[in-house]
């Protein structure tokens, strides 16, 4: 028991050492940020749109600020009874000038509805560079420039972004979603690129309309629940590089309900099992509290794993505090500095929610009921991954998809 006691103190000290490594390149990544030089690029961005969510009006105002020249807004729903079309309207009367389109098509194109929406609105879009958004993103003032930035050194194919959470409102159950996108998440997402993965974050992905051509235009993702993912796969296969804008947004975490988190994360954890169940297992160490608490427990309250648990959880705090700070420059409101009593919660539920990813394959997306998995791709594509959004460690893929 002791030596199981042991390793679970190793494993929780691996989880410090990572959790304050992602820490450090929050840190530097936020040193390294400059602005983006202006540009007379034209872009059209696609913003498929599904219901008034929380925060929406405020996330889609974001984007009617841009600092570049000529840009293109192009919203799309499904139905013409959607109430993301109020919205649309009331931001059409707020910024008339800014062009914006709007596209209700109720056509379908396979199991993942966003990508059949992308399909409906891609005739739409005038220009040649194409960002692709997801309805809950806010964003600074500087996003399309960086994003443009990001993809005009030769032998890139896509630009995406990082992201902290936004929380629609100062509950807990916001609070513990907050948590994992911005302490979990991000430094993870940094982490996996410094350890030289170029992870698709599908918050935000900006290609060229000539590289989405190739690689079989949005009709090649239609079958993946992780479309960032798939896309991500094929930008690479074709040689290309994808990079990481030196912007930061927020995306909405709109659960007020613990229920609706657990089924939001689980979706997550499902997908990212399906697609890479040795890193899945493998991401458990970015929970140190969990296996300090194990340590105690199995060790039958040895001091020195008493000793253990507070300094753990210390590190865990001073690393959730040093990405807060280095997130300070480019968010330009974090929702709240991590509580330090939240932190253990936060690790108990994420862990509930790895052993539940194994009791089946069934994911709720947007109320419909979907297998995790998609088709599998060439096996000589090459890494590149995220589905829009959670668990990441040494050698986990960064995973996160929040619509």
């Amino acid at each position: 028991m002791m030596l199981f006691a042991f390793i679970a103190a190793v494993l929780a000290g691996l989880g410090v050492f990572q959790a304050l490594a992602g820490a450090w390149l929050a840190l530097r990544f936020s040193r390294s940020v400059k602005p983006a030089a202006l540009t007379d690029s034209a872009v059209t961005l696609l913003k498929p749109l599904h219901g008034d969510e929380p925060l929406l009006e405020e996330a889609l105002a974001s984007l009617c600020v841009q600092d570049i020249s000529t840009y293109q807004i192009v919203f799309g729903v499904q139905s013409a009874s959607d109430t993301a079309i109020g919205v649309v309207e009331r931001l059409s009367a707020r910024f008339p000038a800014v062009d914006m389109t709007l596209v209700i098509n109720p056509a379908r194109h396979g199991v993942n509805r966003k990508v059949g929406n992308l399909i409906n609105m891609l005739p739409a879009a005038k220009h040649d560079l194409l960002a692709i958004a997801d309805s809950d993103l806010h964003v600074a003032p500087d996003y399309l420039r960086q994003l443009v930035a990001a993809l005009e050194p030769p032998g890139t194919g896509l630009a995406t972004v990082l992201y902290t959470g936004q929380p629609a409102n100062r509950g807990i159950v916001c609070a513990l979603g907050n948590m994992a996108i911005t302490h979990y998440f991000l430094p993870g997402a940094l982490l996996a690129r410094g350890l030289g993965r170029q992870d698709c974050l599908g918050a935000t992905m900006m290609l060229r309309r000539a590289t989405l051509r190739r690689v079989g235009g949005f009709e090649a993702l239609v079958g993946h629940l992780a479309d960032d993912n798939a896309l991500g796969r094929l930008v690479q296969n074709l040689g290309l590089s994808v990079r990481l804008a030196e912007t930061v947004a927020t995306t909405t975490v709109p659960e007020s309900r613990l229920g609706d988190l657990f089924r939001h994360e689980l979706r997550w954890a499902r997908t990212i099992r399906a697609l890479e169940p040795t890193a899945f297992i493998a991401s458990s160490l970015q929970y140190p509290l969990i296996w300090a608490v194990l340590a105690l427990a199995v060790s039958g309250g040895a001091i020195w794993a008493i000793a253990a648990f507070p300094m753990v959880w210390l590190l865990r705090l001073l690393a959730a505090e040093c990405v807060d700070r280095a997130m300070v420059p480019s968010v330009s409101r974090l929702a709240f500095r991590v509580p330090f009593w939240l932190l253990p919660l936060r690790e108990l539920m994420s862990a509930v929610v790895m052993i539940a990813s194994y009791a089946g394959d069934q994911v709720d997306w947007r109320g419909h009921s979907l297998l995790a998995d998609g088709p599998v791709l060439p096996s000589n594509a090459r890494p590149g991954f995220s589905a829009n959004r959670p668990a990441i460690s040494l050698a986990a893929p960064t995973l996160l998809h929040r619509d």
